[in-house]
């Protein structure tokens, strides 16, 4: 029966692909016997309401025309054709009699399927309820489909990866077969198996999966007959006609030959194998390579595109040998995936030798427990038969080594807290790392990496100060290059992102077996102890918000090895790390940055893929001005400020010191003190309820002293070992269009400390006014002279050389004065550039590297004030020409303090009592807030902690004066910005209609940006292995819309994107001028001989952004989305 039925499929292949060699047929029989026990198929005839036409009746052959199953009596021949009614010449005769059962069996599957469907029953056959979190649903979760779709997707390629085509093939199979999955699938499931038999020749399999293809109601793509000309290329002497019909079946289905090699990506020598078969047939026929430069329409950089004869682009201090040994340096490190440290901890001088050594003998212990408990349960796992639809974990746990996942497991170790860590946290961590790792083989499994480096090794031409000048952007020569070495891989992979559910229940899987295994003596610390085996993990539960959370909590004996070892090494996962080379340009979406590891363009959280969809509509060239300025931050270079280093990793080892945000090792923690049951038996109910309270605090400022300390260590450990380097931060952005480091830890977006040991790897001359922009600079960062011109901040820098010199000579020992600053290490650093600069002998000529900052005004303001143009808002935040800088919270304050003068006097208490106590650094926060969509209950808030850091103010008014205040804050603004508040009344109103629509909230950035909210309802979705696990996501597109969040969230939303825009087109245009430029988002940073370039470009910049008709564009964009079908 079985052999029949796979004959049946190979005569089908046959009526597909048409003639095929004699000899080859024998070979294409010989090899569907191999696959009979995991292949079995049921044909039915797709629902009417399904995504295709009944397949039952015909079956579309490559030439367009339609092969009729033959009828009872009718014969085959070899060639494929049909005898009787005009069949094939002198063709071999056969029996047809399994046929006449084939098409008995059904004809009468087919009606009782019909008959089940008329009494409303929608499952063909009944399964057992899937595991693996249910990720694959039925008929009554088929809305979510997408979702199904992507877990499918994953597993297939997870299988195909470790070779387990036979599994893969079986799932594809049997959610063929039952019409509720069915209609889960699309067209790329079956095209991962297309791609598998490509590989193989087996053009018999090919065919049968197009047969599946059109029961299933769909149309092959680009993919899919890419695949199939690809198993024709590799297979020897493959007929011309069958080609032929083919290339004609993509025609008659609106597809073109050269869109295969234009919009396919290819893996190993795919595309070789594509090109030989279209040879077979068209030995002319070479793909085109578009050479046309498109640009981006937006009339903001109509300038930055077309007028480029005298752009000045910027060169790299490295030759081109130079720039090619960094790379392969960086593609070394991201292909170790990790890389291993010095940690700037200072060594215990007592016993950490004994520990340290107790320790790695530990971890050999559990390395080989782990292996052997993995290797165990991947056995059982892949011994039980899979049924139905379930799927496993067992195909994500082969794609490694084992001793690649266990290396993982034991790394998270160092990094988990004493007090533990959210299950769903580390949990997603390991599933996360397992990812990456698999992704950066999966490039070199497809031979990409070759293809990289020959393309790199030329791009860094575009960058070497020792190779010729070129008049084009690092998009637009990476670009180029690719095209010109266009056969072999696509550098672009086609990676799938794995569910964030698979992620999990990875990370869980991997959590469970190191709770299981990892066992450690009870006494191996004090001989006194009992002796046994106790677990090194547990897993437990807490409560935060009132919602239960799984924790993992390691065993005290193991936090105290780790403490005594004080280990000198820290292990990383190298994407962490900044590059060593310059990054790939972006040139879309989904091509950029690292070398191998994945990185998104655009950052998002779990279950938000929307922004990723919008990207794939928008047409290349809309977004190269928003590619360009991210390749613009990410190209410059960088290296540590020594000298600031050592001395900051001397306080570090000092115990810290809080003032100067250096915080104090584990050791000044509070102690936790324990009590007996008989001490406990002494205290009153009070008494042990202010005992349990005195705890909880003290294990909070335990967790958070270390989890500060171990911040500043990986901060300063990294530091430490690129001091000697140059290095390049690559750069992304969230979705508002808000620009990043890439790499989490270590960046200029980072705190006082991290900045202040980060100079650009180039230096400048500070000629005739660099001095005094360092001083002003200086100035700005003690937070003094906030209402005094700039050359009243001059002149106060000038009065205070003394103390600046004996700041830059005796940091730790001297005046100190620089510990007053606001930004205290920020001003060192200054401090003792300008004490290199003073003491040369030609300040002009000095070659500085640090970086000087020109910061917004309130920038948010000063959108909102541009937009409604308000004259006295513009006033305050310094969008209009004054004599000495305006100050908007000093002037909010002074607003506020009139209003509370006249109250005063009216006899109202709360305005008696506030006398004296309104300050700049009362309303400030709440100032700076309300352009984000502060409301009134948070600024009170935020006023009613200012009051109470306020040692004199009475307590007891506290609620009351915060309360009072809030309104004439807002009083105050609502004067100031008299646009601004009906701007924002106008976005958050617009919100709310649109999700009350059920849609979510978009729009386009003026640089042709979309943005779409990401805020829906929450879904929880439950994790169930051995350890259960409940979901929380927020973000999960196929939820409505979360009204709340979208309305709140537009108005500030909307100003961010403005904010990126206008750095984006200063980050552009300084470009274009030479300037080294970095941004952190409002405050943007360039050498001090450049800065008055860079304000020039930054005010031009602005103006033009908002003259254009910005809400207006908006508006149209609104109606035109969301009102265009309304009557």
């Amino acid at each position: 029966m079985f052999v029949f039925y796979y004959i049946t499929m190979l005569v089908f292949s046959l009526l597909f692909f048409f003639p095929v060699l004699e000899a080859r047929i024998q070979q294409l029989q010989s090899d569907i016997v191999l696959d009979v026990q995991h292949a079995k198929v049921q044909f039915v005839n797709a629902s009417k309401s399904g995504r295709g036409a009944s397949s039952g009746k015909s079956h579309k052959n490559v030439s367009g025309g339609r092969t009729e199953l033959p009828k009872v009596g009718q014969t085959i021949s070899k060639g494929g054709g049909q005898t009787g009614k005009g069949g094939g010449k002198d063709a071999s005769v056969y029996k047809s009699r399994w046929m006449e059962k084939l098409i008995q069996e059904k004809t009468t599957k087919t009606k009782k399927l019909n008959l089940k469907k008329a009494k409303g029953k929608g499952k063909a056959s009944k399964e057992p309820a899937p595991e693996f979190s249910e990720l694959v649903q039925d008929n009554s979760e088929a809305r979510m489909y997408e979702g199904v779709q992507l877990s499918v997707h994953c597993y297939l390629e997870a299988c195909v990866f470790c070779g387990d085509i036979d599994r893969a093939q079986r799932l594809l199979l049997t959610h063929h077969r039952m019409i509720s999955r069915r209609n889960l699938l699309n067209i790329g499931l079956y095209n991962v198996m297309m791609r598998v038999w490509a590989k193989k020749g087996s053009l018999n399999q090919i065919g049968r999966m197009f047969i599946l293809v059109e029961e299933a109601g769909l149309k092959p793509n680009l993919t899919s007959y890419c695949a199939a000309l690809e198993c024709m290329g590799r297979t020897p002497n493959c007929s011309p006609k069958v080609i032929n019909r083919v290339l004609r079946q993509m025609k008659e289905d609106g597809l073109c030959v050269e869109e295969l090699f234009r919009l396919c990506v290819f893996r190993q020598d795919e595309r070789d194998m594509v090109l030989r078969a279209i040879h077979t047939v068209e030995p002319d026929f070479q793909p085109s390579i578009n050479t046309v430069l498109h640009t981006c329409s937006s009339p903001l950089v109509k300038d930055f595109y077309t007028e480029r004869a005298d752009a000045k682009y910027p060169k790299l201090a490295f030759s081109l040998e130079e720039l090619r040994e960094r790379f392969s340096r960086q593609l070394s490190m991201e292909q170790a995936s990790t890389i291993t440290i010095h940690s700037v901890e200072a060594m215990n001088p007592l016993d950490e030798g004994l520990t340290q050594a107790l320790l790695a003998e530990q971890r050999m212990v559990w390395h080989k427990a782990l292996v052997g408990a993995l290797r165990e349960s991947n056995m059982i796992l892949a011994s039980i038969t899979p049924k139905a639809v379930r799927l496993s974990l067992y195909p994500y746990l082969c794609l490694m080594d084992q001793k690649d996942y266990v290396d993982i497991m034991i790394q998270s170790l160092s990094n988990l807290p004493p007090s533990g860590e959210s299950l769903h946290i580390l949990a997603k961590e390991l599933g996360n790392r397992v990812h990456n790792k698999f992704c950066i083989r999966m490039k070199s499994h497809n031979q990409m990496v070759d293809k990289l480096s020959h393309i790199y090794n030329e791009y860094a031409e575009l960058l070497a100060k020792d190779s010729q000048d070129f008049d084009v952007l690092p998009r637009e020569r990476w670009w180029k290059l690719e095209a010109e070495h266009s056969s072999g891989p696509s550098l672009l992979g086609d990676n799938t992102q794995w569910p964030h559910t698979v992620v999990v229940e990875l990370g869980t899987y991997l959590v469970d077996l190191m709770v299981k295994h990892m066992k450690v003596n009870s006494d191996i610390l004090n001989p006194a102890n009992d002796r046994k085996f106790i677990p090194v993990l547990y897993h437990m539960y807490t409560f935060r918000s009132n919602k239960q959370v799984g924790f993992i909590k390691p065993h005290p004996i193991l936090t105290q090895m780790q403490q005594d070892a004080m280990e000198t090494t820290l292990t990383f996962d190298s994407y962490v790390m900044p590059m060593l080379c310059p990054p790939v340009p972006w040139t879309s979406a989904k091509f950029g940055a690292y070398l191998l590891t994945p990185t998104k363009m655009m950052r998002t959280v779990v279950g938000a893929n929307q922004h990723e969809i919008l990207l794939e509509k928008c047409q290349d060239a809309d977004l190269h001005a928003v590619l360009d300025s991210l390749n613009q931050l990410g190209n410059a270079a960088w290296r540590i400020n020594q000298p600031l280093l050592d001395i900051i990793i001397s306080v570090f080892n000092d115990k810290g010191n809080e003032k100067l945000d250096i915080p104090p090792p584990n050791s000044e923690a509070p102690k936790i003190l324990r009590y007996s049951q008989q001490d406990l038996a002494t205290y009153s109910s009070a008494e042990k309820a202010h005992l349990k309270r005195e705890l909880v605090k003290a294990k909070k400022k335990c967790s958070e002293m270390h989890s500060l300390r171990m911040d500043a260590l990986y901060k300063l450990s990294i530091a430490n070992h690129m001091r000697d380097e140059v290095f390049w931060f690559p750069h992304n952005m969230d979705f508002r269009g808000r620009t990043y480091p890439c790499p989490p830890y270590f960046n200029h977006l980072g705190s006082d400390v991290t900045r202040a040991i980060l100079v650009f790897a180039e230096g400048k001359p500070l000629g005739p006014g660099g001095l005094k922009w360092l001083k002003i600079h200086l100035v700005n960062l003690t937070g003094l002279k906030k209402r005094s011109s700039l050359a009243g901040r001059l002149e106060y820098a000038n009065t205070i050389m003394d103390d600046i010199l004996d700041s830059a000579d005796n940091p730790l020992n001297g005046k100190k004065w620089w510990q007053n600053a606001d930004e205290p290490w920020q001003a060192l650093a200054c401090c003792m550039e300008i004490a290199n600069a003073v003491r040369s002998p030609d300040p002009t000529h000095f070659i500085s590297h640090f970086p000087v900052h020109q910061d917004g005004s309130c920038n948010g303001l000063q959108h909102y004030a541009a937009l409604g143009r308000d004259v006295i808002g513009a006033t305050s935040v310094n969008l209009i020409p004054c004599e000495v800088p305006q100050d908007v919270y000093s002037g909010v304050a002074q607003q506020v303090e009139e209003f509370r003068a006249r109250d005063s006097e009216k006899g109202l208490k709360i305005a008696q009592v506030l006398e004296g106590f309104i300050s700049r650094k009362v309303v400030k926060q709440t100032v700076m807030t309300v352009v984000y969509g502060v409301t009134r209950y948070g600024g009170r808030l935020q006023i009613e902690k200012r009051l109470k850091e306020v040692d004199d103010f009475p307590k007891e008014y506290v609620w009351d004066a915060s309360h009072y205040l809030v309104q004439q804050v807002f009083s105050s603004l609502k004067e100031m910005f008299t646009g601004t508040r009906e701007i924002q009344d106008w976005l958050t109103e617009s919100a709310r209609l649109i999700a009350k629509s059920g849609n979510t909230v978009e729009w386009v950035t003026p640089l042709g940006l979309p943005i779409i909210q990401p805020y829906h309802r929450t879904r929880t979705q439950m994790v169930r292995l051995n350890v259960d696990l409940s979901l929380q996501i927020t973000h999960d597109s196929k939820q409505k819309p979360d009204t709340v969040k979208q309305k709140n969230a537009f108005p500030p939303n909307f100003i961010h994107s403005l904010d990126s825009t206008h750095m984006m087109l200063t980050a552009l245009y300084c470009y274009s001028a030479g300037l080294t430029f970095v941004s952190v988002h409002d405050c943007f940073w360039t050498h001090a001989l450049t800065v008055d370039t860079m304000n020039k470009v930054c005010r031009e910049q602005f103006v033009a952004l908002h003259s254009q008709p910005i809400l207006q564009e908006l508006s149209n964009f609104l109606l035109q989305k969301y009102c265009s079908g309304l009557s």
